[in-house]
């Protein structure tokens, strides 16, 4: 497993990382057991970074990380979570200092960490970038000893593009993938020259660039692939990147040409996103033991020629940008 920098934290994190979206809720059931077997096995190949939010099956994502570690003990993993979105409803007039610092205790008793290190504003509205009062709270948890480092988890370009302006925001979390590619004109460039780590989120478009879906795939009810295709649940990027799921399967038959070996298409994908020296981690998310193993196997593929590179962006421009590259 090979290791990036995660800008001015100065922490070393794995390239890979562990996404605990899909072992809290909204991805389908999964088991505590299977949740726990996901963790360790990613543990056990390497990772040291685990991203997740107190949203996350309220509580349970964060209750669960905690579980395994205690059990493992030994030094423990970077652990990023997330504030904002228990907020109901979701709007700027919640991000109160006492909210906040509330969101945040209750990380802390969860993930039983005194200081957590690091903690990111979740997607919040877009108002809130233009809000200093709202950085100046986080500003004050780090001098409480409450979190070592902030960052933002964005939707849209010019959010992230923003939040650079603020000079202690330490990470931006956001969607790049071959699906979502706007971020490498300038956003990743920026953050690296202000030393602010890049967290790829989504990095296998809810699962589309595995190559396993079909037209025929059918999702349980409380999959967000089910039932947020449209934005009915809360921003449409963040299920299969915001492409429409008939022009996403399309693309992926393009994409399966570039396979070789006993490289799988999502090693492929997550090798894609390695490429860009100005990610720190990326962190596809796992719902059982093997699905963590195969995720980590990426960091030791081998680089993409660079007439696969120039394929894929060809791909992007033709097949999926119109649908997504001024939204986001």
């Amino acid at each position: 497993m090979k290791h990036r920098t995660l800008g001015k934290t100065g922490q070393k994190v794995s390239e890979i990382g562990f996404g605990a979206w899909a072992i809290g809720g909204t991805w389908g059931e999964v088991s505590v057991e299977d949740a726990e077997e996901a963790l360790n096995a990613a543990l056990d190949a390497g990772v040291d970074f685990i991203d997740t939010a107190d949203v996350y099956g309220d509580g349970r994502s964060e209750k669960i990380i905690a579980s395994v570690l205690n059990q493992r003990g030994g030094e423990r993993p970077f652990i990023a979570t997330k504030l904002g979105r228990r907020l109901s409803p979701h709007q700027a007039s919640g991000y109160t200092e006492k909210n906040l610092n509330e969101f945040v205790d209750r990380s802390r008793v969860n993930l039983q960490m005194d200081t957590l290190d690091l903690v990111q504003l979740h997607c919040p509205p877009t108002e809130i970038y233009y809000t200093p009062e709202v950085f100046a709270v986080m500003d004050e948890m780090i001098a409480a000893g409450k979190i070592r480092s902030y960052g933002v988890s964005v939707e849209k370009v010019e959010e992230g593009l923003k939040a650079l302006e603020y000079p202690n925001v330490a990470s931006i979390q956001l969607i790049y993938n071959i699906f979502r590619q706007r971020p490498a004109e300038l956003l990743l460039r920026e953050a690296k020259r202000r030393d602010v780590g890049i967290i790829a989120r989504v990095p296998l478009a809810s699962g589309l660039l595995t190559g396993k879906m079909n037209a025929a795939t059918a999702f349980a009810a409380d999959d967000h692939r089910a039932f947020n295709r449209n934005g009915e649940a809360f921003d449409k990027g963040e299920t299969f990147s915001g492409v429409p799921y008939e022009v996403a399967l399309d693309a992926v038959e393009d994409i399966r040409r570039f396979i070789t070996g006993d490289v799988t298409m999502a090693m492929l994908a997550l090798r894609w996103i390695l490429m860009n020296e100005d990610v720190t981690v990326v962190i596809p998310g796992s719902k059982n033991r093997a699905q963590s193993q195969a995720n980590a196997q990426a960091s030791g593929v081998d680089a993409l020629s660079e007439e696969t590179m120039a394929a894929l962006k060809q791909l992007y421009q033709e097949k999926i940008a119109p649908w997504v590259h001024q939204r986001w």
